[in-house]
């Protein structure tokens, strides 16, 4: 790639945005007021706001590898923390994508340095589900329940925190797990019934 080329495409955007609102830019810079925080996939062929169509200044975004929501990692838990208390935004989504190559990866018997206890977590998720799982008797099925699993159980780190439990008291604030189909551009609602899971963590999780 021409980097080059990368510079030269943002004159073209400010010229465009420029085109269609001149104070644009202006109104870009009085600050920020997002409905929903979006944890997502690093994965370089998800757009978290293109395939939601929404614009800047509408959705809060934390990316990482396989959509991880862990509560040893300062990373995820600042967002978490600026985006439900200081920015009180209403949802939180977690979202991950099939084909995922986090998943894949954490599923092989490899060591892959760094990555083993990044991915570890995503085989404590296999380990919580593998009857159900290794009844699956097509691999690229199995890792692509795997994928809606995993944002379940993303989702459920979600509603061990403090300050998400605290935003779902006072104001209501809802907690979604989605799939993006990567062959299909369709993203889908798990529908995960996050007041359920709370109810049953309770006893062992509940946060004053």
């Amino acid at each position: 790639m021409n980097l080059d080329r990368v510079f030269e495409n943002n004159e073209v955007w400010i010229k465009e945005k420029l085109s269609v609102n001149p104070k644009y830019f202006d109104e870009l810079g009085e600050g920020q007021n997002p409905e929903l925080l979006f944890i997502g996939c690093s994965d370089s062929r998800v757009t978290a706001e293109e395939l939601m169509g929404l614009g800047p200044g509408e959705a809060f975004v934390h990316r990482n590898i396989a959509n991880m929501v862990s509560g040893t990692d300062l990373n995820v838990m600042s967002v978490v923390e600026y985006a439900v208390v200081h920015l009180k935004v209403n949802h939180v989504v977690v979202c991950g994508h099939y084909a995922c190559g986090g998943v894949k990866a954490a599923m092989q018997s490899a060591d892959l340095g760094i990555l083993n206890p990044w991915l570890r977590n995503i085989r404590d998720v296999y380990r919580l589900h593998k009857n159900k799982l290794n009844a699956i008797a097509s691999e690229e099925d199995r890792y692509d329940r795997l994928v809606e699993l995993n944002v379940q159980e993303q989702c459920v780190n979600l509603i061990k925190t403090a300050a998400v439990q605290k935003a779902v008291r006072e104001r209501g604030l809802k907690v979604h797990g989605w799939v993006f189909d990567i062959h299909s551009g369709k993203l889908i609602d798990l529908k995960i019934d996050f007041e359920t899971i709370l109810e049953n963590i309770r006893e062992i999780y509940h946060l004053d």
